[in-house]
């Protein structure tokens, strides 16, 4: 490493100290050892093995620790935290959860309650600097009884405060489980800040139609957000006015935002659940799991399309508040059976205290590792860990920004006095308002050309969208009837040649479940992306295929071409779900 130039100076320095000393060495004979000699203490000094000349470059060149950094910081040692702090945000896309207590090699910083305060105090400073606040999520080490040294560690969640709807962080979240396990219930109660009264008062809120209030039971693909301010609050109703927050409040106060699809655990809905897991992109999925009933009917299914998808899973035992002992344990242990299996091959983790909700959600996306909570929406047992785990929960989705815009379509709308406007997810690009883009295809796999007319998000208006978010277009001189779920908008460029779809392509698939066997011509319904068409297998390179085989396949669309990608993955079902795969070629 180059030296600087105070520390050349200073090395010069001392080497000259050194030869001057060595000069002015006076060597006696005949002394008693009785008198004092300055020069004999000097000669000690210079010619001590222990000690050279280096040592003292070294000492003031040595990185400081972190304790050091927060307890005496110099305007330099801030700097260097404002840096890290920053540098982190930016990787985490706003936020980023930091640990102190603990040095970077493991050790312990020994911090009591009064060093705990100074440090921080430091970060205090550094955040605010950064538009950034902190929250302690998590804290033990702390010493009441005064008996052994304290040794405080916590964990932060160090968050920016967003200026503008535009910068949210999002994370979108799938609840999916079988019918009556209470997953548009616990969303009321996450969403609203309210226990459910048993018969449904928190999940009434959520449903679109009036036979999904009277029956209970969701048929059709909801939405429902939950926002986290910069000092990790959620955001909620106020209880005492008793008025719903719009999602514009919520998005104006937040600094993140979970997502959350509410999907429909009923057999006869599953063509509209594995839609809105594959349309709607969704980072994590929830698997809701009834205490009282256990792994039944659909939840296995669920539980099958999120794992075949690549997606993590997170699991949440409900109504254990109505559920005998006995039948919970029951419950539980078919369910840690099930994710331990050689098909799911996952290692459940109960989560019970704030250090397990640190330790799952650092390493939920990178390991194995499958976090099960037993929550009650009635008497909120277990709720506090969940929000604490949503809260810290970050995702480990790279969208690419700097690559051609791309958007999936997974509804439409008609909307009096705006026009058409469609929903889906921006799969790559930055697209703003008043941009030109290729909408297609259409039947006859052809590209038209229409102008974005305006951009919202969470039902707020933006200026411009970037990959990885959710959000709505309004398009010029369109019709709704001319656009279907699985279209996409693409960067229209007048010297580039129109996008190629595809009607036929190849596919690496797995087959899950089949009765007897598959061959040519057999038809399934393909879901992959926003895509759902009916699709025929014209060729295989076996002639027959049962339950777990693997093999390469062509498939052919029955109606029109798609947009497809080479890579994505796709799930092929007729009633159930029978296999998986993944897109390696595309044929004309």
């Amino acid at each position: 490493m180059a030296l600087s130039d105070s520390s050349t100076k200073a090395s010069h320095d001392e080497a000259t100290q050194l030869a001057s000393t060595l000069l002015n060495i006076s060597i006696t004979s005949g002394d008693n050892g009785n008198h004092h000699h300055p020069q004999q203490e000097q000669h000690d000094l210079l010619f001590n093995p222990t000690h050279r000349i280096d040592d003292a470059i070294d000492d003031t060149l040595a990185p400081k620790s972190l304790k050091d950094k927060l307890l005496d910081a110099t305007p330099q040692d801030k700097q260097a935290l404002k840096e890290l702090i920053a540098t982190r945000l930016d990787e985490g896309g706003g936020e980023t959860l930091f640990e102190i207590g603990v040095e970077d090699d493991g050790t312990s910083m020994m911090l009591g309650d009064t060093d705990y305060q100074k440090a921080l105090t430091t970060l205090q400073a550094i955040t605010s600097d950064l538009s950034a606040d902190y929250a302690v999520v998590e804290e033990h080490g702390r010493d009441t009884t005064g008996g052994k040294p304290q040794e405080i560690v916590a964990h932060l969640m160090i968050r920016r405060r967003m200026d503008s709807v535009e910068d949210l962080l999002e994370i979108r979240i799938a609840v999916v489980g079988n019918v009556d396990a209470g997953k548009s219930t616990l969303l009321g109660v996450l969403t609203k800040g309210i226990l459910d009264d048993g018969r449904g008062k928190a999940r009434v809120n959520l449903f679109r139609h009036k036979h999904e209030i009277e029956s209970g039971r969701t048929s059709s693909v909801g939405g429902e957000i939950l926002g986290f301010d910069s000092k990790s609050q959620p955001i909620t109703h106020p209880s005492s006015s008793g008025r719903k927050l719009t999602w514009e409040e919520i998005c104006k106060r937040a600094s993140k935002v979970l997502s959350f699809v509410d999907l429909a655990g009923h057999e006869k809905y599953l063509k509209t659940t594995v839609f809105g897991m594959t349309g709607s992109a969704p980072e994590f999925v929830m698997l809701m799991v009834g205490a009282n009933a256990g792994m039944i009917g659909m939840t296995k299914e669920h539980l099958g399309i999120a794992l075949s998808l690549g997606i993590p899973v997170l699991v949440v035992v409900t109504k254990i508040d109505r559920c005998p002992p006995k039948v919970l344990e029951t419950t539980i242990k078919e369910l840690t059976s099930i994710l331990k299996s050689k098909s799911c091959r996952k290692i459940p983790l109960f989560v019970e205290t704030n250090t397990d909700v640190i330790m799952t959600a650092q390493n939920f996306v990178s390991e194995r590792l499958c976090p099960i909570f037993q929550i009650s929406n009635v008497t909120g047992q277990g709720l506090d860990l969940l929000k604490n785990f949503l809260n810290v929960l970050s995702t480990q989705t790279r969208y690419a920004s700097d690559k051609p815009f791309h958007y999936e379509i997974n509804e439409t709308y008609s909307v009096p006095f705006v026009g058409t406007v469609v929903s889906g997810i921006m799969m790559t690009g930055v697209i703003h308002v008043g941009d030109k883009v290729l909408i297609g295809p259409d039947s006859t796999g052809h590209f038209s050309v229409t102008t974005i007319k305006g951009i919202h998000r969470k039902r707020v208006p933006v200026p411009a969208a970037r990959a990885g978010q959710s959000v709505t277009f309004a398009l010029k001189n369109i019709r709704r009837n001319a656009i279907r779920k699985g279209m996409v908008l693409l960067r229209y460029d007048k010297e580039q040649p129109l996008p190629k779809c595809s009607k036929r392509f190849e596919a690496e698939i797995l087959v899950l479940y089949h009765s007897t066997t598959i061959k040519e011509r057999y038809q399934a319904m393909v879901h992959c992306g926003a895509v759902r068409q009916t699709a025929s297998i014209i060729s295989m390179e076996r002639q027959l295929l049962r339950t777990g085989d693997r093999a390469l396949v062509r498939f052919e669309f029955v109606k029109f071409p798609e947009y497809l990608t080479v890579g994505s993955r796709l799930i092929f079902r007729e009633g159930r779900t029978k296999g998986v795969g993944k897109i390696t070629k595309l044929l004309e």
